[in-house]
């Protein structure tokens, strides 16, 4: 095959240390070990797909069987170099554990690993996702990785260490390498496309380098494709084409209606999208990166590149928002992206997620919804809320005329008249009960137990995978001040087992009546004739309570 056919993830394979980018404290330890002599014998790569952890195990192999001498600068040229190159180096043995999982697999291994290289040097092993391993396969290695014959060098490979035995890790040097910025891998596709001579638009190599995810090997893959979709040039507007992203305005058009509570702004921007058939999930995920490039403008400002395309949407954004919004905002994108399968469509999930960013808007510009007035009433003390005789409500003036008149608002918690400021016993369903909370902060307050409490001060216990609701802290503390009229101190603990909260309660009840109704009905009568005399099945999970 020709170099010119060649993909371009393998025709810019690196094929030395030299020319491997992003990885220099692995290239770094490797050649100093090399030059010095000082080798292990065994190897683990973790990381990601796409970075390197094979091209590494190959490079490694080319330094131990170099013709020109074990080195950290292998020739290239000599027949082990190019039949490593090619693939066909008898001395490295390549194992994918995800298809040879099994101890007989191990075994084999094993067994020729104490021959003589064929041809080389060593022997170098590679064994590819070895976290797929068995757990017999592994006890099989683990006598061998510690002291294999001098002539044999493991490489071990894997995206998922945490599954590797304790047993292997200890015998293994562990490199972990280290994901490609999007910015880094636009570099590098502007080398390779230049190299190409293949016209193409700096953004669309950003674009492509965002939706590689850190693979410089899925960069230039996706690279290959937008090639061949644009006729031999990569173009900003088919790259987005091809991607289904959004257009680069369209995060910085959708947070500036936010600041502007413009719900109409926010709904044109979803038919927007889907007009031109694009992703919710790239909208929402592009949404969350802006999010998280505005946190971080706001703790760090000099991290903002003066050349940077979004400086001056940056820099107005951040001013514009403060840092826990950006945080909430940050949530609400996240939780868009999982709600997506659970809604009935994609414009549907969307416009929710956008209308929610709106309802959690702190207070500020006039317009803005803010969380706890569009749920509840407002959250003022209890004594502030006791009606007097100078109190009289003000009249109201007069409805527009054709305009409906608005849906009363709920009425507030019963009036404490006359002991002032309410006094509290312990009963925190009862309290949470009575609190005009928001939807986010009711949350926090129904999935926590309380531990314990003083006149001025509440410490709860909050479910470990519950810990993104700790964004809404601020706002129960504040609504708790509200309530009780005085500043309350509020801690929260995270636990595995946060105990018998509001949530698990209810939890619990529906799963009595989800029992009690699946008990029902395979109690039927009809039902058990048809089991029985028709073979019929019960779908799983088809079964639900009517309440």
């Amino acid at each position: 095959m020709s170099a010119a056919s060649l993909a371009l993830a393998r025709k810019y394979r690196p094929r030395n240390f030299s020319e491997l980018m992003g990885q220099e404290h692995v290239v770094r330890a490797l050649s100093h070990a090399l030059e010095t002599g000082r080798l292990h014998q065994a190897y683990l790569l973790t990381g990601t797909r796409g970075i390197g952890k094979t091209t590494i195990a190959r490079i490694l192999a080319k330094t131990l069987n170099c013709e020109t001498g074990v080195t950290a600068t292998p020739c290239g040229v000599c027949r082990s170099c190019q039949d490593i190159d090619a693939g066909r180096f008898p001395d490295l043995i390549e194992l994918d554990a995800a298809s040879n999982t099994g101890v007989d697999n191990m075994r084999e291994i094993i067994d020729n690993a104490r021959y003589a290289p064929t041809s080389g040097r060593y022997k170098v092993y590679l064994i590819d996702e070895v976290h797929m391993l068995s757990k017999s396969a592994f006890n099989s290695m683990l006598k061998t990785l510690e002291e294999p014959p001098e002539h044999v060098k493991f490489v071990l490979a894997t995206t998922d260490p945490q599954k590797i035995p304790v047993t292997v890790l200890s015998r293994c040097l562990q490199f972990a390498l280290k994901q490609f910025p999007p910015e880094r891998v636009a570099e590098q596709l502007q080398k390779v496309l230049t190299a190409e001579q293949v016209p193409f638009d700096a953004t669309a190599l950003r674009l492509i380098g965002e939706a590689a995810q850190g693979s410089m090997r899925d960069a230039l893959s996706i690279t290959d494709q937008a090639i061949a979709f644009g006729h031999g040039r990569v173009d900003e507007a088919q790259v987005r084409e091809m991607l289904g992203s959004v257009d680069r305005d369209f995060v910085w058009r959708v947070l500036d209606a936010v600041v502007a509570a413009d719900a109409t702004a926010l709904t044109a921007e979803v038919e927007r999208c889907f007009e031109h058939a694009l992703s919710a999930d790239d909208a929402l995920a592009q949404l969350a990166r802006a999010l998280q490039r505005i946190a971080l403008v706001k703790v760090v400002p000099g991290s903002l590149d003066g050349d940077d395309p979004d400086h001056a949407a940056l820099t107005r954004l951040a001013a514009a928002l403060d840092a826990p919004t950006v945080q909430l905002y940050y949530q609400i994108a996240l939780h868009g992206r999982d709600d997506l399968r659970l809604a009935p469509d994609e414009p549907t999930a969307l416009t929710m997620t956008f209308l929610r960013l709106l309802a959690f808007a702190p207070d500020g510009g006039e317009g803005t919804v803010d969380a706890a007035s569009a749920a509840q009433p407002p959250a003022t003390p209890v004594a502030a809320r006791r009606p007097s005789a100078a109190q009289a409500p003000a009249p109201r003036p007069p409805a527009a005329a054709a305009r409906p008149a608005p849906p009363p608002s709920p009425p507030p918690p019963a009036p404490r008249a006359e002991r002032g400021a309410p006094s509290f016993d312990g009963d925190w369903p009862a309290l949470v009960a009575a609190l005009p909370l928001a939807a986010l902060a009711r949350e926090l307050a129904r999935h926590c137990t309380l531990i314990r409490w003083q006149d001025d001060a509440m410490t709860l216990a909050l479910p470990a995978d519950k810990r993104p609701l700790t964004t809404q802290k601020d706002r129960l503390a504040s609504t708790l001040a509200d309530y009780f009229g005085r500043k309350i101190k509020l801690e929260l603990q995270l636990a595995d087992d946060a105990g018998d909260s509001l949530a698990a309660r209810d939890a619990q009840r529906r799963d009595e009546r989800q029992s009690a109704a699946v008990a029902a009905f395979m109690a039927d009568p009809a039902v058990q004739v048809l089991l029985r005399d028709g073979d019929g099945q019960v779908q799983p999970g088809s079964i639900h309570s009517s309440e």
